[in-house]
């Protein structure tokens, strides 16, 4: 099997593709043939050693997958699991390879509706967006959402699930070519912030101020979002892109009653395995009733791992992306 192995922290041109013996296939465990892996911000950072979380070296990145069940472990055959099931499953790290090894509990079944591309990068975009408007807090009809970053793969899902909740949305992005893909996936207004000041701009769309802001971005744009808030207004904080962790002005969170909201699935997922699968459910059924429309990812193949990390920090990457193993 071939897996892209992280033997040193640094940029992803450090990057190896090693050839490996697979490893056993034990009771209570599925192998599962991968055909697609998502490529995510978090996936450079962990390669960076820049993430919370610095796995032992050296380790194999990426933390989705989309492939089909090869073989079947004892008790993982107990729990319905049959070889040529399509499944997609959240690893943590391990996705960037041929083959992966995981517990029985893990894999989720693919709908039909969904290409392997999609279901290898809906797991962190769509299961985010929809915990932060589900969980963390909730939308009433006609809400105004604003979404920052709205043409990556986070952003585009927060479009999707705001619409499919029944709210309107506000995509700001920093360039034409951005926002033109965000009117396609059904953005009601745009804002480009390179060129305008987003306050003033999604206070005058939304006639007073958004309801919900949801910010994967950070840096200064977390505070032109803040003031953007209409009475009773949330930010929600999915993340710093930017690279910059802002230092957000208190008054303005006091002020008209405004409520600053974390977010991070991934640790809620963890601590809540039972909750993240009725989540995951919930994201699943919108697809199959196709109230959700995840992006096609761009591909790239496994061997092109880095070249893939590279093109995402270097924001080259409109939408989602992926690796493919042939």
């Amino acid at each position: 099997m071939r897996a892209v192995v992280c033997r040193e922290v640094g940029e992803p041109e450090t990057l190896m593709v090693d050839e490996r013996e697979p490893g056993p296939c034990g009771p209570g465990q599925v192998r599962i043939r991968v055909r697609a892996a998502g490529v995510n911000f978090v996936d450079a950072l962990f390669v960076q050693g820049r993430y919370q979380i610095q796995p032992p070296l050296p380790f194999v990145p990426g933390s989705e997958l989309a492939g089909e069940v090869t073989e079947v472990g004892g008790q993982a055959e107990a729990e319905g699991w049959r070889v040529g099931e399509r499944v997609l499953a959240s690893v943590g790290l391990g996705a960037f390879a041929d083959e992966v090894l995981v517990p029985a509990s893990v894999p989720v079944r693919i709908p039909d509706e969904l290409s392997d591309g999609q279901a290898a990068t809906i797991g962190q975009s769509y299961a985010t967006a929809w915990f932060t408007l589900t969980r963390r807090t909730t939308l009433s009809p006609e809400d105004w959402v604003l979404v920052l970053g709205a043409a990556g793969g986070l952003g585009l899902a927060t479009l999707d699930v705001a619409r499919c909740l029944g709210a309107r949305t506000v995509a700001a992005a920093s360039d034409a070519e951005r926002l033109r893909l965000c009117i396609e996936r059904g953005a009601h207004e745009v804002v480009d912030y390179s060129v305008e000041e987003l306050r003033h701009r999604v206070r005058e769309i939304t006639s007073g101020g958004a309801d919900v802001a949801v910010d994967p971005v950070g840096g200064p744009l977390a505070e032109q979002a803040l003031r953007s808030l209409g009475n009773g207004g949330r930010l929600a904080i999915l993340g710093f892109a930017s690279g910059d962790i802002p230092q957000l002005p208190a008054n303005q969170v006091l002020l008209r009653n405004r409520t600053v909201l974390g977010v991070d699935w991934g640790a809620w997922a963890m601590a809540n395995p039972e909750d993240n699968r009725s989540l995951f459910a919930e994201v699943l059924q919108a697809v199959v009733e196709r109230r959700l429309h995840p992006v096609e990812p761009t591909a790239y193949p496994l061997e092109s791992a880095a070249v893939a990390l590279r093109d995402l920090l270097e924001r080259r990457v409109v939408g989602k992306a992926c690796l493919t193993t042939g």
